[in-house]
């Protein structure tokens, strides 16, 4: 339902990236809105246009009635709030509430710091020092989650399955993490939900506009 625009939302995408995951939620949410493509290999991102947009260069990005939303977990929280009738977000006053909102931040906050400073083999900080403490508890927590499932929340799909199961998606593919049973079975059943099709979709048609 992208580009009606009778919302007043833009969405800032760049095929095959992070942002996907955010194309997949906004078809989960069934709203309307603009759709804005970067090309990321042309630089578009990085260009004056978009720096007035977003001055990081990154997306996803939001422009909602004039407010700007930027980095991935405000995103996915912002557009699950906003538009409530697709439960995707437990309310103020859910006892799910707080579990959501840790497993939204946990992402940023915790595991693609760790995730990022495995890849480059950067020595662990000492502990109390870091925002994550080490690796194998930072993976062991997530994945103790993962096993009570089927969803972060327990039988609560939310956004945030959207959002671990599109990072899960990708950081398994680059090898980034330990190749175990529960997280590749999440991927499998996040992965096999239509809205995740169409997005798989949408993006090769973007994809073979920009080629």
């Amino acid at each position: 339902m992208d580009n009606q625009g009778n919302q007043n939302l833009t969405f800032f995408h760049a095929p095959q990236t992070r942002s996907f995951g955010v194309l997949v939620l906004l078809k989960e949410l069934g709203v309307d809105y603009t759709l804005k493509v970067l090309n990321m290999k042309a630089g578009e991102q990085r260009q004056a246009a978009y720096l007035q947009v977003n001055p990081m260069g990154k997306v996803p990005a939001l422009l909602h009635d004039g407010a700007l939303i930027t980095e991935q977990a405000a995103v996915y929280m912002y557009l699950a709030d906003q538009f409530p009738s697709a439960g995707l977000a437990p309310k103020i006053g859910d006892p799910l509430r707080g579990p959501y909102l840790r497993w939204m931040t946990f992402y940023g906050s915790c595991f693609e710091p760790a995730v990022i400073d495995r890849s480059h083999q950067r020595a662990a900080v000492a502990q109390g020092m870091g925002p994550y403490g080490d690796f194998d508890t930072m993976f062991n927590t997530l994945t103790a989650q993962l096993e009570k499932g089927p969803y972060m929340l327990g039988e609560q799909f939310s956004a945030a399955d959207l959002l671990w199961g599109s990072a899960l998606t990708w950081i398994t593919m680059f090898k980034l993490l330990p190749e175990t049973k529960v997280v590749q079975s999440y991927i499998d059943q996040i992965n096999a939900r239509p809205s995740v099709a169409w997005a798989r979709a949408k993006d090769a048609e973007l994809m073979a506009a920009m080629a």
